[in-house]
């Protein structure tokens, strides 16, 4: 994962409008009409957050005439989840004061 797509991806899950649209998505592939009987929103409001988690990588789009189908992609969200777990482990410590360049 390059060093910004975590930093992408985790402003895309920064928001739970975005996070309720991928709980969605986890039902299969939707139409963005039927996220919008799902969903509080207007639809220019649903595209600027289908755009950002598209951006990130988080969810792939195709049309099909006027409509749009939207998926959640797997891999990407594996992905930012084993970033996160990498963060969580446990670091070896040394003694602060073993580190420290100040002296």
């Amino acid at each position: 994962m390059a060093a910004s797509e975590p930093v992408k991806v985790l402003k895309a899950l920064a928001d739970a409008n975005r996070l309720h649209i991928l709980e969605l998505l986890g039902r299969g592939e939707q139409c963005a009409c039927v996220l919008l009987e799902d969903l509080a929103l207007s639809q220019p409001t649903l595209s600027h957050h289908m755009k950002i988690l598209c951006d990130a990588g988080l969810v792939a789009s195709r049309k099909e005439g006027k409509w749009i189908y939207y998926t959640r992609q797997a891999k990407a969200l594996d992905e930012i989840a084993s970033y996160l777990q990498a963060l969580g482990q446990d670091i070896p410590t040394n003694s602060p004061t073993d580190d420290c360049r100040c002296r």
